[in-house]
């Protein structure tokens, strides 16, 4: 009995050590997946979002070109095959797509992805379109990139403008989760790369030296904050060179210009940049530290140029009305800055009346730029129509089999014409040459005692060459009896030399 009062069940102990194994089971389980978790989060690519507004086909192929020439120096291998392979570019029809990786210094890691939106056009009906790309997650990591070439730059401000109002028109009917994001992102935006501010332009922090203070926002800056960081590229600044050989475009010219952007840019808080295929710019810099991407291994510094006029650099937060005024005298910055705010706060009707070809409102900057910059390719006649918009002269082509078929048409008209004008001057000649021999007479001279038609000569001369040249006619049939050859008189001939031989000795008469 006392043996049966201290047995120890051996369900118990079996239960007991059975729950703690499978607690065992699942701390393992839990932890595996927790270290695959965070592996995949490590090897998860940075999504960066860049909206590209403007250009043709052609030069938004050569903007992303240029974002994604890496430095190949110190690439190996399948690195260098790796930067050199684009992905396709489709960018011909509404709202185009493609995407890019942004490598390390030493070409191994890639840091993030960027992926583009591009549209050619700022037509309305395309705002649906960009609308969805803008959501409270894309919001902070998106970047507008405004494109501007060189060929036309008397049309930069009134592009300027229409890209700017068909992005305030999305960015005003987007959700209130999304307008919190953009204020999130333009209150960090106002520091970001400001002299003496703590953020630097990549979102690092960033150590104030001796003496840097953190100024407050001057006048004009910040004014009219789009809610996305804005970056302006002019394209093409090799065509600098052409403007000032062939349209005369001198110093003044060319500073006007930039202070007109700069002054217009200040009020969104944007970067400018001037690029061309022939020369580097800090044009990687700019766009990878504005869409927040920094290098673990090399960190390459962003100055700022205004100075060397196909070379400019304008980072974020660093210009203001006094650097604008210095560039040229004479510049009136305030005026300027309100019109182009005049230009950017037009209701929908008076939008609508600028579409159908009105003049933009009073005191717009648009009106002031286009005033100052104009094409001087166009003539004088075309200039001179106010009430036409010579900024937007466009001359339709011509379908090339068309114009082939035009110019056939007219060689074969210029050939008739030329033929017809031989005939008429060789029927002329030939009755100027009749008339004159009429009118002169028949031509004779005296040659050597002798009394010669001139006329009656040539004639001979010419039926003399003419019998020459012809051919000799061919037997007509080969057996016909050849004609018999009159036989020589021997003896005839024979008396006739020596009655010549007999007269040469007889002397002379007279002569004894």
């Amino acid at each position: 009995m006392t043996a049966n009062s201290n047995r120890i069940s051996t369900y118990t102990n079996a239960s007991v050590g059975t729950s703690s194994e499978d607690k065992k089971d699942e701390q393992k389980t839990d932890m595996w997946s927790s270290m695959l978790d965070s592996v995949a989060s490590g090897k998860r690519l940075p999504e960066k979002n860049m909206l590209v507004l403007g250009g043709s086909v052609d030069s938004q192929r050569e903007f992303l070109e240029a974002l994604s020439n890496n430095d190949l120096s110190n690439g190996q291998g399948r690195n260098l095959d790796r930067s050199n392979k684009l992905p396709p570019i489709a960018n011909r029809f509404a709202l185009g797509y493609t995407y890019y990786d942004v490598l390390d210094a030493d070409q191994e890691d890639i840091l993030a992805r960027v992926s583009l939106y591009l549209l050619s056009s700022p037509a309305p009906s395309f705002a649906s379109l960009i609308k969805p790309l803008l959501t409270p997650e894309s919001i902070p990591n998106t970047l507008i990139v405004i494109l501007l070439d060189w060929a036309q730059p008397w049309a930069w401000m009134r592009q300027l403008r229409e890209w700017l109002l068909l992005l305030r028109a999305v960015l005003l009917s987007l959700s209130t989760e999304c307008e919190d994001a953009m204020k999130d992102v333009m209150a960090s935006w106002s520091e970001r790369g400001r002299t003496g501010g703590s953020i630097n332009l990549d979102g690092t922090g960033a150590v104030a030296a001796d003496g840097d203070v953190a100024l407050p926002l001057g006048p004009g800056e910040w004014s009219d904050a789009l809610g996305l960081p804005l970056c302006v590229v002019c394209q093409n600044s090799e065509r600098i060179d052409y403007l000032e050989k062939t349209q005369g475009w001198k110093e003044e010219r060319f500073d006007l210009v930039l202070q007109y952007l700069r002054t217009a840019l200040l009020r969104h808080g944007a970067s400018l940049i001037y690029t061309a295929p022939t020369m580097t710019a800090p044009l990687q810099t700019l766009v990878h530290a504005s869409l927040g991407i920094r290098s673990l291994l090399k960190r390459a510094p962003l100055k700022y140029n205004v100075i060397d006029r196909d070379k400019i650099v304008v980072p974020p937060n660093w210009d203001s009305w006094g650097k604008i005024r210095v560039l040229r005298d004479g510049f009136d910055v305030e005026s300027v800055s309100e019109g182009w705010s005049i230009d950017l706060n037009q209701p929908s009707t008076a939008r609508a009346h600028e579409a159908n070809g009105s003049v933009d409102p009073e005191g717009s900057a648009v009106a002031m730029y286009e005033q100052q910059v104009q094409d001087s390719s166009l003539d004088a006649l075309q200039l001179a129509q106010g009430k036409q918009d010579t900024n937007k002269l466009e001359v339709p082509s011509v379908d090339p089999q068309a114009f082939l078929g035009n110019q056939l048409e007219r060689l074969e008209q210029q050939k008739k014409d030329d033929e017809k004008a031989i005939k008429e001057n060789s029927f002329a000649q030939v009755a100027t040459d009749d008339i004159i021999s009429d009118h002169i007479g028949p031509v004779q001279f005296n040659m050597g005692g002798i009394q010669v038609d001139a006329d009656d000569m040539v004639q001979r001369l010419k039926d003399r060459q003419a019998y020459g040249q012809s051919p000799e006619p061919a037997a007509l049939d080969d057996e016909a009896p050849a004609e018999p050859t009159p036989q020589v008189d021997t003896d005839t001939l024979a008396k006739f030399f020596d009655n010549l031989m007999k007269r040469g000795q007889q002397p002379a008469p007279g002569k004894t």
